[in-house]
């Protein structure tokens, strides 16, 4: 079948040439972003599996498309496959969807698009709206190189250790946040990365009340703890790229004790990071010293 004049038929597959799955991407908020593209391939499959199936007949119903669903979500994914692989072999033709943009981006699906890979059932994206990217373009920070992040671990210690981790990446990092700790996130990295290292809040966005904040981490943190409307709705964080900046000195045995001791009341982290800015040291070789001491 050739891509430019690719149509779905629902006779019997004889050959695994045909498009079996469709990951078809989806309006992250504005239903009039959909493709006519995407219309087309979800009014003529002969299933739809989809992330939550009430939320996307919100999006079928405004096609006039009624279908046959069945939800894939991360608790039953691995269930549903040979099912699905059943359906593939029986002549279907099944599109994927997420609840918004591009199926398997922090979405289920990796599995069953694997899954159809093995059974050499062809796969074909139909591409459109991803929040990532969506927020990457109007962000103002560079975009030659990004890091995609997904979601950081809801746990503090973990958040933490994740995003020093990712303190030195020079490319400009992309997370999804839930509104419920989008302060907890924006504090630790005003800890991790510093107050100053520029970066972007994208809500909402194509909605109503999408708003785009660029400015210094402890600026928005600061923003976004004063204005309650801020932590609503879908959140897409953004920040700058670890700049290229001199290592700093070596650590001596007075500032060493000084670290340590602040350790005792903030965050390694953050007091790294306040000492590298006032003392000329290097933050990661101060960081190091606290996980030396914990292995010790």
């Amino acid at each position: 079948m050739d891509y430019k004049t690719s149509s779905i038929s629902s006779q019997p597959v004889t050959a695994k040439v045909q498009v079996a799955l469709w990951v078809v991407a989806t309006p992250i908020g504005n239903l009039g972003d959909i493709s006519r593209r995407a219309a087309k391939v979800l009014a003529e499959v002969d299933c739809i599996v989809a992330e939550d199936t009430r939320h996307s007949r919100t999006l079928l119903t405004s096609l006039a498309i009624n279908k046959p669903m069945l939800s894939l979500h991360e608790h039953n994914e691995q269930q549903r496959i040979p099912q699905l692989l059943q359906k593939a072999a029986a002549g279907e033709v099944l599109a994927l969807l997420s609840d918004a943009g591009t199926p398997l981006i922090s979405d289920p699906g990796f599995k069953l698009v694997q899954a159809f890979h093995q059974a050499g059932w062809r796969v074909s994206p139909l591409p459109g709206p991803c929040a990532a990217i969506a927020a990457l373009s109007v962000a103002g920070l560079p975009s030659s190189r990004f890091h995609f992040e997904g979601f950081l671990p809801a746990r503090a210690k973990a958040r933490q250790q994740r995003l020093q981790a990712l303190s030195n990446c020079p490319d400009t990092l992309i997370f999804y946040e839930s509104p419920k700790r989008l302060q907890a996130s924006l504090q630790a990295m005003c800890d991790v990365f510093g107050e100053q290292r520029l970066a972007c809040q994208c809500r909402e966005l194509t909605k109503q009340f999408e708003t785009v904040n660029l400015r210094p981490l402890g600026e928005l943190l600061s923003l976004v703890s004063e204005d309650a409307d801020q932590q609503r709705g879908e959140q897409v964080l953004l920040v700058a790229g670890a700049p290229e900046v001199a290592e700093g000195k070596v650590v001596d045995a007075a500032v060493r004790e000084l670290y340590l001791e602040l350790c005792t009341q903030l965050p390694p982290a953050r007091a790294a990071a306040m000492l590298a800015r006032h003392l000329d040291v290097s933050r990661n070789a101060l960081y190091q010293l606290q996980l030396d001491q914990k292995k010790s």
